[in-house]
């Protein structure tokens, strides 16, 4: 019997093609850089869209600015009735008409366009899923000023103090309406819930990435990231301090459209894009000492004849995040220019100030900190029991201002 002989050089050269390729894909894997994990390694902010949702629209939506050098976050709200051009449609509705629960990026994309940021991930919650979670993490505290009581069939009831609501309070907490009830207030509650809810994630950090939890867990939520970036975003939960954060409602002039209530952001949208970028400002300023955890206060006097132009002045201030104490009218009505008054201490802080209305105009008084920090004693300005403490920031307003900036006559 003559045996074939086998040419044994193409099946030596598969196994060479085989070996390298996978070589190339080892390599490509190792070396393959996380995103998640450059983005939190990286020296730039990360945007994230929450959504709650009910009945397949948006309940309430935040986007969740955070920084990790500093590990300092803020957020905005964003109304549902928030009133734009809609292109593609040619009319002027609601920006959550653009929700679709399975596509949401149109939505995600007009919100960029209205903070004018670029949005990392989105995360969404169902209602009846957010209601889980809550089981799962053992409850989400949070504090209620005056008791609460609903009667529908059966009485439903909120105590006052600091309670832990279960996921099918939380439902009702988010959900329900009082006769009357200014729908600020309703705002207020979500975002109170809101940053109860982050608070408890990083609590519970630990438990969450327990593998047979975190199936559970993410199975919860909608998102684009995959299951080690969520798990590595909700890491950086447990280190933020939520009593720094602020959450911020974009403002505007509430108008009746083809019979629908549209809030429409103050001038035409460009206010609330500069108090994002102030934000972002504040987030990564790296300053040392007590300045990064102050709410500086500021007091508003009207110097001119002008009819609420104080109050204005006020609502904007408060949009930057700052504690606006008192709206007076000045000794005066005629001041000619606008005059900043800082005692803060910080003359960058106060510069920083100065540039929401375009004034250079700041005078330097005796400061309430001294810049010193947090320490003060019986004599101090900034002693809650000493009343002749005065805001950091004193405004009066001169006839070179129009409501929105200095006009530069100075």
């Amino acid at each position: 019997m003559i045996r074939a002989k086998v040419d044994a050089s193409p099946l030596l050269l598969a196994l060479i093609g085989l070996l390298l390729l996978g070589g190339c894909l080892f390599a490509f894997f190792s070396l393959r850089i996380d995103p998640m994990e450059e983005a939190l390694s990286g020296d730039r902010v990360i945007n994230i869209l929450l959504v709650i949702e009910e009945d397949k629209k948006p309940l309430c939506s935040y986007v969740f600015l955070y920084y990790p050098a500093t590990k300092r976050a803020a957020v905005f709200d964003i109304p549902g009735e928030v009133g734009l051009i809609i292109q593609r449609i040619n009319r002027v509705d609601r920006i959550d008409t653009l929700y679709d629960s399975q596509r949401i990026a149109p939505f995600e994309n007009e919100i960029e366009k209205l903070l004018e940021l670029d949005i990392s991930y989105s995360i969404v919650f169902t209602l009846e899923n957010l209601g889980k979670i809550v089981d799962l993490i053992e409850g989400v505290e949070i504090f209620i000023p005056s008791a609460v009581e609903i009667y529908d069939g059966e009485p439903i009831l909120f105590p006052a103090g600091l309670i832990r609501l279960d996921g099918e309070k939380t439902r009702t907490y988010l959900t329900y309406e009082l006769p009357e009830e200014d729908p600020e207030l309703a705002r207020f509650r979500r975002q109170r819930f809101f940053l109860g809810f982050i608070m408890a994630l990083g609590e519970k950090n630990e438990f969450l990435k327990n593998p047979r939890v975190a199936q559970v867990y993410f199975s919860l939520l909608r998102t684009g990231m995959n299951q080690h970036e969520q798990a590595r975003f909700f890491d950086e939960f447990a280190g933020i301090d939520t009593d720094r954060i602020s959450i911020q409602s974009i403002s505007g002039i509430s108008r009746q459209v083809s019979g629908q209530s549209l809030l429409f952001p103050h001038y035409d949208g460009s206010l609330i894009k500069e108090i994002v970028r102030q934000t972002l400002g504040t987030l990564t300023r790296q300053v040392e000492g007590a300045v990064t955890e102050r709410v500086f206060t500021v007091e508003v006097l009207n110097g001119t004849a002008a009819t609420g132009l104080a109050g204005r002045t006020a609502e904007l201030l408060r949009g930057f995040g700052y504690d606006v104490i008192s709206i007076e009218n000045a000794e005066r009505n005629d001041y000619e220019y606008t005059e900043i008054i800082d005692r803060s201490g910080y003359g960058d802080i106060a510069k920083i100030f100065a540039e929401i209305i375009r004034c250079e105009n700041i005078r330097y008084e005796s400061s309430n900190s001294g810049g010193s920090g947090p320490e003060f004693d019986l004599d101090s300005p900034t002693n809650p029991q000493n009343y002749e403490y005065k805001a950091d920031f004193t405004i009066i307003l001169g006839r070179d201002f129009n409501g929105r900036y200095v006009n530069g006559r100075q």
